[in-house]
Protein backbone atom coordinates (compact mmCIF):
# COMPACT_ATOMS: atom_id res chain seq x y z
CA UNK A 1 0.00 0.00 0.00
CA UNK A 2 1.18 3.39 -0.90
CA UNK A 3 2.28 5.13 1.76
CA UNK A 4 0.31 8.64 1.64
CA UNK A 5 0.48 9.87 4.94
CA UNK A 6 2.58 9.90 7.98
CA UNK A 7 2.68 10.91 11.38
CA UNK A 8 5.98 12.50 13.05
CA UNK A 9 6.71 13.29 17.04
CA UNK A 10 9.52 12.27 18.12
CA UNK A 11 11.98 13.77 21.69
CA UNK A 12 15.32 12.79 20.01
CA UNK A 13 14.68 15.10 16.67
CA UNK A 14 18.61 14.16 15.11
CA UNK A 15 17.58 14.22 11.55
CA UNK A 16 14.51 14.47 11.55
CA UNK A 17 13.35 17.62 9.53
CA UNK A 18 15.63 16.09 6.97
CA UNK A 19 13.12 13.11 6.76
CA UNK A 20 10.20 15.54 6.77
CA UNK A 21 12.24 17.02 3.82
CA UNK A 22 12.28 14.36 1.79
CA UNK A 23 9.01 12.65 3.29
CA UNK A 24 7.26 15.95 1.65
CA UNK A 25 9.25 16.07 -1.71
CA UNK A 26 7.98 12.49 -1.88
CA UNK A 27 4.31 13.53 -1.58
CA UNK A 28 3.44 12.45 1.69
CA UNK A 29 1.32 14.68 4.04
CA UNK A 30 2.92 15.07 7.58
CA UNK A 31 0.69 15.32 10.89
CA UNK A 32 3.05 16.35 13.83
CA UNK A 33 2.73 17.34 17.58
CA UNK A 34 3.90 19.87 19.48
CA UNK A 35 7.50 20.41 19.66
CA UNK A 36 7.89 18.22 16.43
CA UNK A 37 5.32 20.32 14.22
CA UNK A 38 6.98 23.75 15.73
CA UNK A 39 10.53 22.57 14.44
CA UNK A 40 8.93 21.34 11.19
CA UNK A 41 7.30 24.52 10.10
CA UNK A 42 10.50 26.61 11.30
CA UNK A 43 12.12 24.79 8.70
CA UNK A 44 9.37 25.20 5.81
CA UNK A 45 7.93 22.25 6.03
CA UNK A 46 4.38 21.76 5.32
CA UNK A 47 2.58 20.07 8.39
CA UNK A 48 -0.49 19.55 10.04
CA UNK A 49 -0.78 20.00 13.76
CA UNK A 50 -2.21 16.96 15.44
CA UNK A 51 -4.99 19.30 17.28
CA UNK A 52 -6.08 20.42 13.83
CA UNK A 53 -6.18 17.27 12.77
CA UNK A 54 -8.26 15.43 15.20
CA UNK A 55 -10.52 18.59 16.25
CA UNK A 56 -9.81 18.54 19.33
CA UNK A 57 -7.21 20.70 21.20
CA UNK A 58 -4.00 19.01 23.16
CA UNK A 59 -5.05 19.45 26.73
CA UNK A 60 -3.35 18.42 30.46
CA UNK A 61 -0.01 20.52 29.61
CA UNK A 62 0.32 17.89 26.63
CA UNK A 63 -0.73 14.67 28.54
CA UNK A 64 -3.52 14.31 25.81
CA UNK A 65 -2.41 14.99 22.56
CA UNK A 66 -2.77 12.00 20.37
CA UNK A 67 -4.69 9.74 21.83
CA UNK A 68 -7.72 9.98 19.98
CA UNK A 69 -9.91 8.18 17.80
CA UNK A 70 -8.93 9.86 14.29
CA UNK A 71 -5.39 8.95 15.13
CA UNK A 72 -5.47 5.21 16.43
CA UNK A 73 -8.36 3.91 13.78
CA UNK A 74 -5.96 5.97 11.12
CA UNK A 75 -3.01 3.66 12.33
CA UNK A 76 -5.16 0.60 13.36
CA UNK A 77 -7.04 0.14 10.62
CA UNK A 78 -7.00 -3.33 8.29
CA UNK A 79 -7.87 -2.08 4.84
CA UNK A 80 -8.28 -5.49 3.51
CA UNK A 81 -11.43 -5.85 5.96
CA UNK A 82 -14.43 -4.77 4.18
CA UNK A 83 -15.83 -3.32 7.20
CA UNK A 84 -12.73 -1.95 8.20
CA UNK A 85 -13.38 -0.18 5.15
CA UNK A 86 -16.91 1.07 5.72
CA UNK A 87 -15.97 2.07 9.12
CA UNK A 88 -13.20 4.30 8.13
CA UNK A 89 -15.33 5.98 5.39
CA UNK A 90 -18.55 6.32 7.43
CA UNK A 91 -16.17 7.99 10.47
CA UNK A 92 -14.46 10.27 7.74
CA UNK A 93 -11.10 9.11 8.59
CA UNK A 94 -8.20 8.34 6.48
CA UNK A 95 -5.59 6.56 7.16
CA UNK A 96 -1.75 6.81 8.61
CA UNK A 97 0.60 4.58 6.86
CA UNK A 98 3.94 5.90 8.37
CA UNK A 99 4.44 6.54 12.38
CA UNK A 100 7.66 8.08 13.04
CA UNK A 101 8.02 8.39 16.97
CA UNK A 102 10.33 8.16 19.86
CA UNK A 103 9.88 8.66 23.32
CA UNK A 104 10.35 10.98 26.26
CA UNK A 105 14.09 10.67 27.92
CA UNK A 106 12.81 8.73 30.91
CA UNK A 107 16.45 6.69 31.05
CA UNK A 108 18.31 9.68 30.49
CA UNK A 109 16.62 11.81 33.26
CA UNK A 110 16.24 9.08 35.92
CA UNK A 111 20.07 9.09 35.67
CA UNK A 112 20.55 11.96 37.08
CA UNK A 113 21.13 11.88 40.69
CA UNK A 114 18.74 15.24 41.34
CA UNK A 115 16.10 13.84 39.68
CA UNK A 116 12.59 14.25 41.60
CA UNK A 117 9.86 11.45 41.64
CA UNK A 118 7.53 14.08 39.94
CA UNK A 119 10.44 14.62 37.28
CA UNK A 120 10.22 11.04 36.65
CA UNK A 121 6.64 10.76 36.37
CA UNK A 122 6.17 13.48 33.54
CA UNK A 123 9.00 11.55 31.46
CA UNK A 124 6.93 8.56 31.36
CA UNK A 125 5.59 8.90 27.62
CA UNK A 126 2.23 7.36 27.03
CA UNK A 127 0.90 8.96 23.30
CA UNK A 128 4.11 7.44 22.31
CA UNK A 129 4.43 4.08 23.43
CA UNK A 130 0.64 3.82 21.92
CA UNK A 131 0.91 4.82 19.21
CA UNK A 132 4.40 2.69 18.17
CA UNK A 133 2.54 -0.38 19.54
CA UNK A 134 -0.25 -0.03 16.93
CA UNK A 135 1.58 0.91 14.33
CA UNK A 136 3.94 -2.27 14.85
CA UNK A 137 0.63 -4.33 15.44
CA UNK A 138 -0.72 -3.32 12.08
CA UNK A 139 2.87 -3.85 10.16
CA UNK A 140 1.27 -5.59 7.63
CA UNK A 141 0.12 -1.82 6.50
CA UNK A 142 1.95 0.50 8.53
CA UNK A 143 5.72 1.16 8.78
CA UNK A 144 6.81 2.12 12.30
CA UNK A 145 10.62 3.72 12.49
CA UNK A 146 11.55 4.41 16.48
CA UNK A 147 15.54 4.81 15.55
CA UNK A 148 16.86 7.67 13.78
CA UNK A 149 19.74 5.55 12.13
CA UNK A 150 16.74 3.87 10.11
CA UNK A 151 15.61 7.22 8.64
CA UNK A 152 17.81 6.64 5.83
CA UNK A 153 16.68 3.08 4.83
CA UNK A 154 12.99 3.98 5.24
CA UNK A 155 14.11 6.52 2.59
CA UNK A 156 15.52 3.92 0.21
CA UNK A 157 12.87 1.93 0.54
CA UNK A 158 10.00 4.15 -0.20
CA UNK A 159 11.87 5.70 -3.36
CA UNK A 160 12.98 2.06 -4.47
CA UNK A 161 9.14 0.99 -3.73
CA UNK A 162 7.35 3.74 -5.77
CA UNK A 163 6.03 5.28 -2.20
CA UNK A 164 5.49 2.11 -0.70
CA UNK A 165 7.89 -0.23 1.79
CA UNK A 166 8.28 -3.71 1.68
CA UNK A 167 6.32 -5.63 3.70
CA UNK A 168 9.61 -7.55 5.44
CA UNK A 169 11.31 -4.65 6.07
CA UNK A 170 7.66 -3.47 7.89
CA UNK A 171 8.17 -6.75 9.91
CA UNK A 172 11.78 -5.40 11.08
CA UNK A 173 10.84 -2.44 12.13
CA UNK A 174 7.68 -3.43 14.06
CA UNK A 175 9.96 -6.13 15.86
CA UNK A 176 11.93 -3.16 16.79
CA UNK A 177 9.57 -1.20 17.63
CA UNK A 178 8.35 -3.50 20.04
CA UNK A 179 11.58 -4.25 21.77
CA UNK A 180 11.95 -0.31 21.81
CA UNK A 181 8.63 0.03 24.02
CA UNK A 182 9.70 -2.96 25.98
CA UNK A 183 12.85 -2.07 26.46
CA UNK A 184 11.39 1.58 28.08
CA UNK A 185 8.61 0.06 30.42
CA UNK A 186 11.81 -2.36 31.64
CA UNK A 187 13.33 0.74 32.76
CA UNK A 188 9.99 2.40 34.08
CA UNK A 189 9.44 -0.71 36.41
CA UNK A 190 13.09 -0.99 37.14
CA UNK A 191 12.61 2.73 38.66
CA UNK A 192 9.33 2.62 40.31
CA UNK A 193 9.86 -0.61 42.26
CA UNK A 194 12.87 0.65 43.75
CA UNK A 195 11.40 2.83 45.80
CA UNK A 196 10.02 2.13 48.89
CA UNK A 197 7.60 5.06 48.75
CA UNK A 198 7.24 8.16 46.75
CA UNK A 199 9.71 10.26 48.96
CA UNK A 200 12.31 7.14 49.56
CA UNK A 201 15.55 7.13 48.20
CA UNK A 202 15.76 5.02 45.51
CA UNK A 203 17.08 1.06 46.68
CA UNK A 204 20.06 -0.96 45.22
CA UNK A 205 17.96 -3.34 43.58
CA UNK A 206 14.48 -2.96 42.52
CA UNK A 207 11.71 -5.27 43.53
CA UNK A 208 10.82 -6.25 39.79
CA UNK A 209 14.24 -6.94 37.68
CA UNK A 210 13.57 -6.26 33.92
CA UNK A 211 16.66 -6.87 31.42
CA UNK A 212 16.95 -6.04 27.93
CA UNK A 213 19.49 -7.48 25.59
CA UNK A 214 20.16 -7.48 21.72
CA UNK A 215 21.82 -10.12 19.39
CA UNK A 216 24.78 -9.77 18.91
CA UNK A 217 26.00 -12.74 17.30
CA UNK A 218 24.85 -16.63 17.20
CA UNK A 219 28.30 -18.74 17.93
CA UNK A 220 28.93 -21.91 16.63
CA UNK A 221 28.81 -23.90 20.07
CA UNK A 222 28.82 -23.03 23.85
CA UNK A 223 31.72 -24.25 26.45
CA UNK A 224 31.42 -27.59 24.59
CA UNK A 225 30.36 -28.40 21.08
CA UNK A 226 27.01 -30.13 21.93
CA UNK A 227 26.33 -26.81 23.44
CA UNK A 228 24.61 -24.39 21.58
CA UNK A 229 25.06 -20.51 22.45
CA UNK A 230 24.91 -16.96 21.54
CA UNK A 231 26.24 -13.30 22.80
CA UNK A 232 23.88 -10.53 23.80
CA UNK A 233 25.09 -7.13 24.16
CA UNK A 234 23.20 -5.03 27.10
CA UNK A 235 21.19 -2.16 25.57
CA UNK A 236 22.41 0.14 27.68
CA UNK A 237 26.03 2.08 27.46
CA UNK A 238 28.07 -0.24 26.85
CA UNK A 239 31.23 1.99 26.06
CA UNK A 240 34.65 0.98 27.72
CA UNK A 241 33.27 -2.52 27.63
CA UNK A 242 34.08 -5.94 26.20
CA UNK A 243 31.14 -5.87 24.25
CA UNK A 244 32.05 -2.55 23.02
CA UNK A 245 34.81 -4.47 20.96
CA UNK A 246 36.10 -4.52 17.16
CA UNK A 247 36.82 -6.84 15.92
CA UNK A 248 39.49 -6.31 13.10
CA UNK A 249 40.87 -9.72 11.96
CA UNK A 250 40.82 -13.16 13.02
CA UNK A 251 38.11 -16.35 13.49
CA UNK A 252 34.72 -15.52 14.73
CA UNK A 253 34.79 -15.51 18.11
CA UNK A 254 33.86 -18.51 20.21
CA UNK A 255 31.90 -18.67 23.98
CA UNK A 256 35.16 -19.20 25.69
CA UNK A 257 36.58 -16.68 23.91
CA UNK A 258 34.73 -14.11 24.70
CA UNK A 259 34.27 -15.31 28.33
CA UNK A 260 38.22 -15.48 28.81
CA UNK A 261 38.81 -11.76 26.88
CA UNK A 262 36.11 -10.26 29.42
CA UNK A 263 37.96 -11.35 32.17
CA UNK A 264 41.25 -10.17 30.57
CA UNK A 265 39.82 -6.75 29.48
CA UNK A 266 38.10 -6.38 33.01
CA UNK A 267 41.48 -6.60 34.68
CA UNK A 268 44.40 -4.54 32.58
CA UNK A 269 42.26 -1.51 32.63
CA UNK A 270 42.09 -1.12 36.04
CA UNK A 271 45.91 -0.13 35.73
CA UNK A 272 47.17 3.06 35.30
CA UNK A 273 50.31 1.94 34.44
CA UNK A 274 51.36 0.37 30.69
CA UNK A 275 50.14 -3.45 31.71
CA UNK A 276 49.28 -6.46 30.34
CA UNK A 277 47.08 -9.34 30.91
CA UNK A 278 47.67 -12.96 29.85
CA UNK A 279 43.91 -15.01 30.73
CA UNK A 280 43.85 -18.85 30.31
CA UNK A 281 40.34 -20.64 31.39
CA UNK A 282 39.01 -17.41 32.65
CA UNK A 283 42.55 -17.03 35.28
CA UNK A 284 44.82 -14.56 34.77
CA UNK A 285 48.01 -16.23 34.19
CA UNK A 286 50.41 -13.89 34.03
CA UNK A 287 49.99 -10.08 34.88
CA UNK A 288 52.92 -7.23 34.30
CA UNK A 289 53.20 -3.64 34.65
CA UNK A 290 56.20 -1.92 32.75
CA UNK A 291 58.23 1.41 31.24
CA UNK A 292 56.28 0.35 27.61
CA UNK A 293 53.46 -2.56 26.48
CA UNK A 294 56.32 -4.59 25.38
CA UNK A 295 58.09 -4.68 28.27
CA UNK A 296 54.66 -5.51 30.07
CA UNK A 297 53.82 -8.75 27.85
CA UNK A 298 57.50 -10.04 28.37
CA UNK A 299 56.95 -9.80 31.65
CA UNK A 300 53.24 -10.85 32.21
CA UNK A 301 54.37 -13.89 29.61
CA UNK A 302 57.44 -15.07 32.15
CA UNK A 303 55.20 -15.94 34.55
CA UNK A 304 53.92 -18.85 33.00
CA UNK A 305 54.31 -19.70 29.47
CA UNK A 306 53.08 -23.03 29.49
CA UNK A 307 49.53 -21.81 30.38
CA UNK A 308 50.05 -18.48 28.10
CA UNK A 309 49.83 -21.21 25.07
CA UNK A 310 46.73 -20.43 23.59
CA UNK A 311 45.97 -17.50 26.24
CA UNK A 312 44.31 -14.04 26.07
CA UNK A 313 46.51 -11.18 25.60
CA UNK A 314 44.84 -7.74 26.98
CA UNK A 315 46.70 -4.27 26.79
CA UNK A 316 45.50 -0.97 28.28
CA UNK A 317 48.20 0.96 25.47
CA UNK A 318 48.32 1.10 21.96
CA UNK A 319 50.05 -2.03 20.19
CA UNK A 320 52.98 -1.25 17.84
CA UNK A 321 54.97 -3.21 15.83
CA UNK A 322 57.64 -4.42 18.15
CA UNK A 323 54.76 -6.09 20.66
CA UNK A 324 53.23 -7.63 17.76
CA UNK A 325 56.42 -9.43 16.47
CA UNK A 326 57.03 -10.63 20.12
CA UNK A 327 53.49 -12.01 19.98
CA UNK A 328 53.40 -13.48 16.84
CA UNK A 329 56.26 -16.05 18.36
CA UNK A 330 53.37 -17.67 20.40
CA UNK A 331 49.98 -19.75 20.03
CA UNK A 332 47.42 -16.73 20.56
CA UNK A 333 43.96 -17.09 20.45
CA UNK A 334 42.71 -13.10 21.10
CA UNK A 335 44.70 -10.06 21.16
CA UNK A 336 42.82 -7.11 22.53
CA UNK A 337 43.94 -3.47 22.92
CA UNK A 338 42.50 -0.07 22.57
CA UNK A 339 44.44 0.15 19.37
CA UNK A 340 47.04 -1.25 16.92
CA UNK A 341 49.22 0.65 14.66
CA UNK A 342 48.86 0.07 11.00
CA UNK A 343 52.48 -1.94 10.93
CA UNK A 344 51.37 -3.75 13.88
CA UNK A 345 48.00 -4.96 12.05
CA UNK A 346 50.42 -5.36 8.88
CA UNK A 347 52.30 -8.21 10.86
CA UNK A 348 49.17 -9.63 12.99
CA UNK A 349 47.92 -10.45 9.25
CA UNK A 350 50.08 -12.97 8.47
CA UNK A 351 48.31 -15.02 11.36
CA UNK A 352 44.96 -14.78 9.32
CA UNK A 353 43.24 -16.85 12.75
CA UNK A 354 44.29 -14.67 15.50
CA UNK A 355 41.20 -12.77 16.63
CA UNK A 356 42.33 -9.05 16.84
CA UNK A 357 39.92 -7.11 18.86
CA UNK A 358 40.01 -3.15 20.06
CA UNK A 359 37.89 -1.69 22.72
CA UNK A 360 37.97 1.66 23.81
CA UNK A 361 38.91 2.45 27.68
CA UNK A 362 36.60 4.71 28.46
CA UNK A 363 34.99 4.19 32.06
CA UNK A 364 32.39 1.77 31.93
CA UNK A 365 29.77 1.76 35.13
CA UNK A 366 29.02 -1.65 35.29
CA UNK A 367 25.72 -1.10 37.35
CA UNK A 368 25.25 -4.94 37.83
CA UNK A 369 26.34 -8.28 37.87
CA UNK A 370 24.53 -11.36 37.13
CA UNK A 371 24.63 -15.38 37.42
CA UNK A 372 22.44 -17.39 36.46
CA UNK A 373 20.84 -20.49 38.67
CA UNK A 374 18.47 -22.82 38.19
CA UNK A 375 15.39 -20.89 38.29
CA UNK A 376 16.27 -17.78 39.33
CA UNK A 377 18.99 -14.90 39.03
CA UNK A 378 21.57 -13.65 41.25
CA UNK A 379 22.33 -9.76 41.34
CA UNK A 380 25.23 -8.08 43.26
CA UNK A 381 26.72 -4.72 42.48
CA UNK A 382 30.44 -4.83 41.14
CA UNK A 383 33.51 -5.38 42.83
CA UNK A 384 34.85 -1.66 42.31
CA UNK A 385 36.84 -1.41 45.51
CA UNK A 386 40.58 -0.65 45.09
CA UNK A 387 42.48 -0.10 48.31
CA UNK A 388 44.55 2.33 49.00
CA UNK A 389 48.10 2.04 51.18
CA UNK A 390 46.12 4.32 53.84
CA UNK A 391 43.68 2.12 54.59
CA UNK A 392 45.87 -1.05 55.06
CA UNK A 393 46.89 -2.01 58.40
CA UNK A 394 50.32 -3.42 58.95
CA UNK A 395 50.08 -6.63 61.73
CA UNK A 396 53.85 -7.69 62.08
CA UNK A 397 56.19 -6.26 63.71
CA UNK A 398 58.63 -5.96 60.29
CA UNK A 399 56.99 -2.89 58.77
CA UNK A 400 56.91 -3.00 54.71
CA UNK A 401 59.24 -1.39 52.31
CA UNK A 402 57.77 1.04 49.80
CA UNK A 403 59.11 -1.58 47.31
CA UNK A 404 57.23 -4.01 49.22
CA UNK A 405 54.28 -1.70 49.58
CA UNK A 406 53.99 -1.38 46.13
CA UNK A 407 54.63 -4.95 45.07
CA UNK A 408 51.74 -6.01 47.59
CA UNK A 409 49.25 -3.38 46.33
CA UNK A 410 49.88 -4.59 42.56
CA UNK A 411 49.29 -8.05 43.86
CA UNK A 412 45.97 -7.46 45.63
CA UNK A 413 44.78 -5.75 42.62
CA UNK A 414 45.92 -9.07 40.11
CA UNK A 415 44.10 -11.17 43.27
CA UNK A 416 40.51 -9.82 42.77
CA UNK A 417 40.10 -10.93 39.33
CA UNK A 418 41.90 -14.83 40.14
CA UNK A 419 39.20 -17.51 40.82
CA UNK A 420 38.88 -18.18 44.64
CA UNK A 421 40.96 -19.44 46.71
CA UNK A 422 43.37 -17.25 45.35
CA UNK A 423 47.12 -16.60 45.93
CA UNK A 424 49.50 -14.61 43.82
CA UNK A 425 53.40 -13.75 44.60
CA UNK A 426 54.66 -10.62 43.00
CA UNK A 427 57.67 -8.73 42.23
CA UNK A 428 58.88 -5.35 40.92
CA UNK A 429 55.39 -5.66 38.89
CA UNK A 430 55.00 -8.63 37.76
CA UNK A 431 53.08 -11.93 38.63
CA UNK A 432 55.65 -14.90 39.82
CA UNK A 433 53.15 -17.69 40.32
CA UNK A 434 49.31 -17.94 40.41
CA UNK A 435 47.11 -20.87 42.65
CA UNK A 436 43.42 -20.25 41.61
CA UNK A 437 40.51 -21.93 42.18
CA UNK A 438 41.18 -24.73 44.68
CA UNK A 439 39.14 -25.73 47.60
CA UNK A 440 41.83 -25.23 50.50
CA UNK A 441 43.95 -22.04 50.54
CA UNK A 442 46.84 -23.91 51.30
CA UNK A 443 46.50 -26.12 48.26
CA UNK A 444 46.26 -22.59 46.14
CA UNK A 445 49.85 -21.61 48.06
CA UNK A 446 51.40 -24.80 47.20
CA UNK A 447 50.53 -24.63 43.50
CA UNK A 448 51.85 -20.22 43.26
CA UNK A 449 55.14 -21.86 44.04
CA UNK A 450 54.99 -24.47 41.63
CA UNK A 451 54.16 -22.38 38.84
CA UNK A 452 57.31 -19.95 39.85
CA UNK A 453 59.50 -22.95 40.04
CA UNK A 454 58.00 -24.48 36.37
CA UNK A 455 58.72 -21.07 35.18
CA UNK A 456 62.12 -20.35 37.05
CA UNK A 457 61.64 -17.72 38.89
CA UNK A 458 62.80 -16.52 42.31
CA UNK A 459 60.40 -16.14 44.61
CA UNK A 460 62.61 -15.35 47.23
CA UNK A 461 61.66 -11.51 48.74
CA UNK A 462 58.66 -11.77 46.82
CA UNK A 463 55.21 -10.40 47.61
CA UNK A 464 51.54 -12.60 48.07
CA UNK A 465 48.39 -11.25 48.12
CA UNK A 466 45.57 -14.15 49.38
CA UNK A 467 42.12 -12.89 48.32
CA UNK A 468 40.50 -13.77 52.11
CA UNK A 469 42.19 -14.57 55.37
CA UNK A 470 44.19 -17.48 56.26
CA UNK A 471 41.73 -19.93 58.33
CA UNK A 472 45.30 -21.66 59.83
CA UNK A 473 49.17 -20.77 59.45
CA UNK A 474 50.06 -23.61 57.66
CA UNK A 475 49.13 -21.21 54.14
CA UNK A 476 51.23 -18.65 55.52
CA UNK A 477 53.79 -21.10 56.11
CA UNK A 478 53.78 -22.11 52.57
CA UNK A 479 54.32 -18.97 51.53
CA UNK A 480 57.38 -18.29 53.89
CA UNK A 481 59.26 -21.69 52.45
CA UNK A 482 59.09 -20.01 49.16
CA UNK A 483 61.21 -17.38 50.15
CA UNK A 484 57.93 -14.77 50.35
CA UNK A 485 58.92 -11.14 52.65
CA UNK A 486 55.15 -9.47 52.10
CA UNK A 487 51.81 -10.41 52.33
CA UNK A 488 48.26 -8.68 52.00
CA UNK A 489 45.25 -10.45 53.12
CA UNK A 490 42.00 -8.94 54.94
CA UNK A 491 42.66 -10.68 58.01
CA UNK A 492 39.51 -11.74 60.03
CA UNK A 493 39.72 -15.40 60.67
CA UNK A 494 39.42 -16.49 64.42
CA UNK A 495 43.21 -17.55 64.12
CA UNK A 496 44.57 -13.94 62.83
CA UNK A 497 46.47 -13.87 65.95
CA UNK A 498 48.41 -17.53 65.29
CA UNK A 499 48.79 -16.47 61.88
CA UNK A 500 50.92 -12.70 62.82
CA UNK A 501 52.92 -14.92 65.01
CA UNK A 502 53.76 -17.08 62.33
CA UNK A 503 54.61 -14.19 59.89
CA UNK A 504 56.60 -12.55 62.81
CA UNK A 505 58.80 -15.75 63.21
CA UNK A 506 59.71 -15.74 59.90
CA UNK A 507 60.39 -12.53 59.45
CA UNK A 508 57.31 -11.63 57.11
CA UNK A 509 55.83 -8.11 57.36
CA UNK A 510 52.16 -8.51 56.79
CA UNK A 511 48.68 -6.27 55.97
CA UNK A 512 45.24 -6.61 56.80
CA UNK A 513 43.07 -4.97 53.87
CA UNK A 514 39.72 -5.72 56.06
CA UNK A 515 38.00 -6.35 52.73
CA UNK A 516 38.04 -9.13 50.84
CA UNK A 517 38.11 -10.40 47.08
CA UNK A 518 36.21 -13.91 46.34
CA UNK A 519 35.50 -14.32 42.77
CA UNK A 520 33.56 -17.93 42.10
Amino acid sequence: MRIKQALISVSDKTGVAELASSLHQLGISIISTGGTAKLLQETGIPVTEISDYTGFPEMLDGRVKTLHPKVHAGILARMDLPEHQREMEQAHIPTIDLVVVNLYPFTQTIARSDCSLAEAIENIDIGGPTMIRSAAKNFQRVAVVTDPQDYATLLEQIKSGNGTVDEHYRFQLAQKAFSHTARYDGAISNYLTALESMDAERKPFPDQFNLNFTLAQSLRYGENPHQQAAFYRDTSDITGSLADYQQLQGKELSYNNIADTDAAWACVKTFDQPACVIVKHANPCGVAVAENPLAAYQKAFATDPVSAFGGIIALNRPVEADLAKAVLQQFVEVIIAPEFSTEARQLLVSKANIRVLTVPLGAHDNHYELKRIDGGLLVQTPDNFHISEDRLRVVTQLQPTDAQMEDCLFAWRVAKFVKSNTIVFCGNGQTLGIGAGQMSRVDSARIASIKAEQAHLDLHGSAVASDAFFPFRDGLDVLAQAGAKAVIQPGGSIRDDEVIAAANEQGITMMFTGIRHFRH
